[in-house]
C-alpha cells in the first residue's frame, strides 16, 4: 500500500548521478543496482552479491534502497500502538535459538488464564492500543479450542481491537490439538476474530538449516502451507527472517525469494521484518548445541539485510520494518536511510527478545517513535495493523498519547517477564498432574 502520493517523483529522483556512481563500482554490483533502479526484480544470486558487498558497493546498495523506498512509500515512517501478550512460556519444542520457552517441569513456567489475557487487552485499549499481538509457547496437551476461545473472549470485550495472533507454528499446533485441518482451524480463528497472523517461526526457509537450529519445529513446507492458506482465506500476515546465526547470505537471499514468490501468488503479506539473532541466552550458543554459531549479525550485516530486502521485495511488499527491540533506537533510526519505512509497535510487554538478552526495553512510547522519525528528517504517522493511517503528525504537533503520560515505572504498571516467571499466581501445571491432583482430592 502506498502511504503517500509520490506521483510527482521522477524515476531517478534523489539528486544522485547514478550513472557516475554505478560506473565507479564493481560491474556486477552495478548491473544489479541498475536493474533495481529501473524497477526490475533482482534474482536471489543478485541479492547474495549485494549481501556480500562492502566498501563503495555497500554504500551504493544502501543508497539505492533509500531511493526505492522514497519512490514507493515516500517519507512517511509508521508505527502501531500495540501490546504483546505472550500468554505462556511453556513449550513442547526445544528450538536452539529460543530463550523464552520453559519446559513444563521447570519452576518458571506460566500460563495466563483467559480472563487475564482479556484484562491486559482492555488495559492496552485504554492506553490507546489498536492491536494486541498474541503469541506464546506450545503448552503440552493444550485444549484444542484454546486459541479460538481467547479470540472470542477478547472480541466480546473489545470488538474493535485488532487481534494479530498466532504464528504458523501455533496454527499448526492448534490444528493438531483441535483435530482439524489447517484450513479449518484458520477459518475458525478468523470467525473468532483473528485479523492477521505474525509471520514468525520462519527463521530461514531452508529445511537443512532448520533441522540444525530447530529440529522438530514446523517445516519449511508447513510454514508455506499455513501462510498461503491464510492468504487464501483473506487473513493477511507479516513475513520475517532471522539472521546472524549459522545461515549463509545465499540462504537469506533464497528466503527472500520464497517470500517474494508467495507475495506474487497471494498478495497477502503486509510487511517484511528482518530479525537479528540474539545470542546471549540462546541455548544453541550457550550450550554449544550447534557448531559455529555467530554472536549475531554485525552492524553492516543488519544494514545490508534491510537494504537488500527493500531492493528485492520493493515491487511486491512496500513495507520494510525495523525491529527496535532487536536493534535499539539508534540502529533502527539509521535503518530509515536503508530502505525502512516502519518501526513496528510500542509492544508494552515484549518478552521473547527480552528473555533472549535484548537490551532495548519492553516499551517504546509513541512520542519516542515520533522524535526518532523527525530527527531522521522523516514524517511520523501512527498506523493500523493493515497499514492504513490513523494519524500523520506534522512538525508542530506535540500531542501526548496516553502511553506518553506514563512515568518511567512501566514495569510496575504492566509487569515484566522476569516478574511474571517468578509469580506463583499463574504457575503452569501439566494437565496430567492436575488430573491426578483432582482425582486424589
Amino acid at each position: 500500500m502506498v502511504l503517500t502520493d509520490m506521483s510527482n517523483i521522477e524515476p531517478n529522483d534523489a539528486n544522485v548521478d547514478f550513472s557516475g556512481l554505478l560506473a565507479s563500482i564493481n560491474p556486477e554490483i552495478s548491473r544489479v543496482l541498475k536493474s533495481a533502479i529501473e524497477g526490475k526484480d533482482i534474482s536471489a544470486s543478485d541479492a547474495c552479491m549485494l549481501l556480500d558487498s562492502d566498501g563503495l558497493e555497500y554504500n551504493a546498495t544502501v543508497l539505492v534502497a533509500d531511493v526505492l523506498r522514497r519512490r514507493t512509500v515516500g517519507d512517511v515512517v509508521t508505527y502501531v500502538v500495540n501490546r504483546n501478550i505472550n500468554f505462556t512460556n511453556v513449550c513442547i519444542k526445544r528450538c536452539g535459538f529460543c530463550a523464552f520457552s520453559r519446559d513444563f517441569r521447570e519452576e518458571q513456567g506460566y500460563l495466563l488464564p483467559v480472563e487475564e489475557i482479556v484484562r491486559r487487552s482492555k488495559e492496552a485499549w485504554d492506553y490507546g492500543a489498536t492491536e494486541v499481538c498474541i503469541q506464546a509457547g506450545l503448552p503440552p496437551q493444550m485444549e484444542g479450542d484454546l486459541y479460538v476461545r481467547l479470540c472470542e473472549a477478547i472480541k466480546a470485550e473489545l470488538p474493535d481491537m485488532h487481534i494479530h495472533g498466532f504464528s504458523p507454528e501455533e496454527v499448526l499446533y492448534g490444528s493438531i490439538r483441535s483435530k482439524t485441518s489447517i484450513r479449518q482451524h484458520l477459518s475458525d480463528l478468523k470467525d473468532a476474530g483473528v485479523g492477521s497472523l505474525p509471520g514468525t517461526s520462519a527463521e530461514i526457509l531452508d529445511q537443512d538449516l532448520r533441522d540444525k537450529i530447530s529440529p522438530g519445529r514446523i517445516t519449511k513446507d508447513q510454514w508455506i502451507d499455513v501462510i498461503t492458506t491464510a492468504h487464501e482465506l483473506g487473513i493477511q500476515t507479516t513475513s520475517t527472517v532471522m539472521f546472524g546465526h549459522v545461515e549463509t547470505n545465499m540462504q537469506i537471499a533464497e528466503h527472500m525469494d520464497i517470500i517474494r514468490n508467495i507475495q506474487i501468488q497471494t498478495g497477502g503479506f503486509t510487511e517484511f521484518v528482518p530479525l537479528s539473532f540474539v545470542n546471549s541466552e540462546a541455548p544453541m550458543f550457550l550450550k554449544g548445541l550447534v557448531p559455529n554459531v555467530r554472536t549475531g549479525p554485525s552492524g553492516m550485516d543488519v544494514v545490508k539485510v534491510h537494504a537488500v530486502a527493500r531492493i528485492m521485495l520493493n515491487n511486491w511488499i512496500p513495507n520494510i520494518q525495523a525491529s527496535w527491540v532487536k536493534e535499539g533506537d539508534r540502529i533502527s533510526q539509521l535503518l530509515l536511510t536503508a530502505g525502512v519505512n516502519d518501526l513496528g509497535g510500542t509492544l508494552i510487554n515484549e518478552s521473547i527478545s527480552t528473555s533472549a538478552g535484548a537490551q532495548h526495553g519492553q516499551l517504546m512510547k509513541p512520542s519516542q517513535f515520533r522524535d526518532m522519525i523527525r530527527d531522521a528528517g522523516r514524517i511520523p504517522a501512527e498506523r493500523f495493523t493493515n497499514y492504513s493511517l490513523r494519524k500523520v503528525y506534522d512538525k508542530a504537533d506535540n500531542e501526548k498519547d496516553p502511553l506518553d503520560l506514563l512515568e518511567d515505572n512501566v514495569e510496575e504498571i504492566f509487569g515484566s517477564y522476569n516478574k511474571l516467571i517468578a509469580m506463583e499466581t499463574y504457575r503452569f501445571e501439566h494437565p496430567r498432574k492436575a488430573a491426578e491432583r483432582t482425582a486424589g482430592a
